[in-house]
């Protein structure tokens, strides 16, 4: 898998905060690795050319890149902005890189997806819309993501737990992330 273009970028952007591209390199790679597992899981979508490894793995690895305009010392940030607008500020980065589809990632894997309600609702300060995962790539790594805690590096979240932060935000949003765990693992794990 070619990684290269993922890892410049990170250095591009982060190599002034070596702490902060630590702790995102360690967090993506961890993603990218259960992104994998989860692809490995289902031949049937290489069979049928339905997803695309080599994206799977960029992506993955990218699909962070926007913490550093965010404001969460406990993880070195040291941007300005509410951390849950991290994947809107990485994909506006990825796109000024020409990667809209990675940019689609980023900005669609906050949670279970972000809906117009969500942002109202919470007051998120990003333009109002849809920000669901829409493509296999985007829905597998929105689900890898949410076993690996940035702040918590060495552990994996069990399903037990993931539920548990999952409910918090409501059922839809509970619901949403029951539908990516039924497609990514079915009753697999």
């Amino acid at each position: 898998m070619d990684t290269s273009l993922a890892l410049n970028l990170i250095d591009k952007y982060y190599s002034e905060y070596p702490l902060l591209r630590s702790i995102l390199l360690t967090h993506s790679q961890q993603v990218c690795s259960m992104a994998l597992q989860v692809v490995d899981a289902h031949p049937e979508w290489a069979r049928d050319k339905l997803i695309d490894r080599n994206f799977i793995v960029q992506a993955s690895l990218l699909h962070d890149i926007g913490i550093l305009f965010c404001d969460a010392s406990t993880i070195h940030c040291i941007g300005h902005h509410p951390y849950i607008e991290h994947g809107f500020l990485g994909a506006q980065l990825l796109r000024k890189e020409g990667l809209e589809r990675h940019a689609l990632v980023a900005e669609r894997h906050t949670g279970s997806g972000l809906t117009k309600e969500d942002i109202v609702m919470q007051q998120i300060n990003i333009p109002i819309q849809d920000y669901l995962p829409i493509s296999l790539e985007e829905k597998v790594i929105c689900f890898a993501d949410k076993f690996f805690s940035k702040s918590k590096p060495t552990q994996q979240l069990t399903l037990e737990q993931i539920h548990r932060n999952m409910s918090r935000f409501g059922d839809a949003s509970f619901n949403r992330w029951l539908a990516l765990e039924k497609l990514c693992i079915g009753n697999k794990m």
